[in-house]
């Protein structure tokens, strides 16, 4: 038996296929190969179309099956994670109205700050978690000001997620972490955020069915599995954002519980019991996978736009002669902690939410022409964009968050022995690096709805270990050189 994983995002579509009994990824593919194109009609804007989602989806599923001779019908669930935070908008054929307004477009900035303070901060913290912000509630009120034509054949609004569900099964649903990363979930009556619709001017009538995010979601139709290539009638039974799934693929589900990625922007999920406020909003709160009224866990997400994104500059410019990552690692690891006193603050990538939205840019610091040379640049980058996570997990820990352990994927910065010391030093936490991916982690729980897994626990039970890293025997030079970079941050915010 196999389970059938999507992952959506919004430069590929990647899709894993998992053999129940062991665990194991049977194959695991990506299309198209060249990034999906974004459209930018003005400075701010991104979007892209559902049905070239729809399509790649289609070409992944005929890519994975031709190098695969599998029996479909033995495929028992298929799940799905997607981008997060996009706007799709069908009319009653089911058919889009118009692009998707997706995650990092900006458009509806001043329609939530708005929304923030007409309904009342305190208002929209108790109840969303979060201010309404450039979220999907906000990009759907744009529509209906600015598009009104449109506005009034939707029937339906989704999210990336949802529209993929939307064609394989022909029913219309969405979840409660789904919405609630829209803003469209009331956290204080577990219900649809009429307030916020209300304020809006907009029908609650937009809103698809809840169903589980993982659980019965439908069955693929007849239609969708010809044109897939699979079998009718598979069940649909996991779905969610790219931000919560990589936790569940983690196997991150319970309070305390941790994990992060580092990859162009950085982003560190960990799972409380209880709705999570920072009032200063510097990180957001969503619904996890797993939560439920009798049973809350929230995930609280903080990211960090400049952070891969940073070194694969110092990479291109600074890394001559075609070095590579490996080889730059081991050069940084030639150099001393706290690279000889030079320090880069590594916030070139626009605004930052953990530093309330200000937009410092990137900082190099005490640089000494006679004394610091590549090597210097190498160590003192990758400790700059761990010294960033630091400070945004601050921001966790003072929300209650006891941050232990954190799972990360076999990916990216967290590669780098420099970088995940540096974190796990300074906080004295323990990084533990798994095999695993979104694609993968979405067919596994898919696992659990189909009942082919008793839960979740044991869906993710046989996941391997690549590594551990831990806080050094001496942390004490860590921690005097995250000091000394936060001083100087602090001193260039003021």
């Amino acid at each position: 038996m196999y389970l059938l994983g999507y992952d959506l995002g919004s430069s590929s579509v990647k899709a894993a296929l998992v053999e129940v009994d062991s665990g194991k990824t049977v194959a695991l593919t990506q299309y198209p190969e060249v990034e999906m194109d974004i459209i930018s009609h003005e400075a701010g804007w991104a979007e892209q179309e559902p049905l070239v989602w729809w399509n790649n989806i289609q070409k992944v599923t005929q890519k994975l099956l031709a190098s695969n001779a599998i029996d479909t019908t033995q495929i028992k669930g298929i799940g799905i994670s997607y981008q997060m935070h996009g706007l799709v908008l069908v009319d009653e054929d089911d058919a889009p109205l118009r692009p998707s307004i997706i995650w990092c477009d900006s458009r509806a900035v001043a329609i939530g700050n708005q929304a923030y303070q007409e309904i009342g901060e305190s208002k929209c913290l108790e109840r969303l978690l979060n201010s309404p912000g450039n979220f999907t509630a906000s990009k759907l009120k744009w529509v209906k000001d600015n598009e009104p034509e449109i506005f009034a054949k939707v029937h339906k609004m989704m999210l990336p997620g949802d529209f993929i569900a939307l064609k394989m099964t022909g029913q219309a649903t969405t979840t409660v972490s789904g919405l609630s990363e829209g803003m469209l979930w009331d956290f204080k009556e577990e219900k649809i955020a009429s307030f916020l619709l209300d304020h809006y001017g907009i029908d609650a009538s937009v809103i698809p069915e809840i169903v589980p995010s993982i659980g019965d979601q439908g069955q693929l139709t007849e239609a969708a599995a010809a044109f897939l290539g699979l079998t009718a009638g598979i069940p649909v039974g996991y779905r969610a954002g790219d931000q919560p799934n990589n936790a569940l693929s983690l196997n991150v589900f319970n309070p305390g519980e941790v994990a992060a990625t580092g990859g162009t922007s950085g982003v560190v999920y960990g799972v409380v019991d209880k709705p999570a406020i920072d009032p200063q909003t510097r990180v957001n709160s969503f619904a996890h996978v797993n939560h439920t009224q009798d049973n809350p866990r929230v995930g609280v997400l903080l990211c960090i736009n400049g952070a891969g994104i940073q070194y694969s500059y110092v990479k291109q410019m600074i890394a001559t002669n075609g070095i590579s990552y490996p080889q730059m690692e081991e050069m940084a690891s030639e150099i001393a902690i706290n690279s000889d006193g030079l320090r880069i603050i590594p916030f070139g990538n626009g605004a930052e939410r953990v530093l309330e939205n200000q937009n410092p840019g990137a900082h190099i610091s005490n640089l000494q022409f006679n004394r610091h040379g590549q090597a210097h640049f190498f160590r003192a980058a990758l400790e700059g964009i761990a010294y960033s996570f630091i400070y945004g997990m601050e921001v966790m820990q003072d929300m209650g968050m006891d941050v232990r352990v954190m799972k990360v994927g076999n990916d990216n910065l967290f590669q780098s022995e420099i970088f995940s010391t540096t974190i796990a030093s300074v906080l004295d936490c323990e990084i533990q690096m798994l095999e695993a991916t979104g694609a993968v982690g979405a067919a596994k729980a898919s696992g659990v709805a189909a009942g082919v897994y008793e839960n979740v626990e044991v869906a993710f039970a046989k996941m391997d270990t690549i590594k551990t890293y831990k806080a050094a025997q001496d942390p004490a030079p860590y921690k005097a050189g995250y000091k000394i970079w936060k001083e100087e941050l602090q001193n260039l915010l003021k």
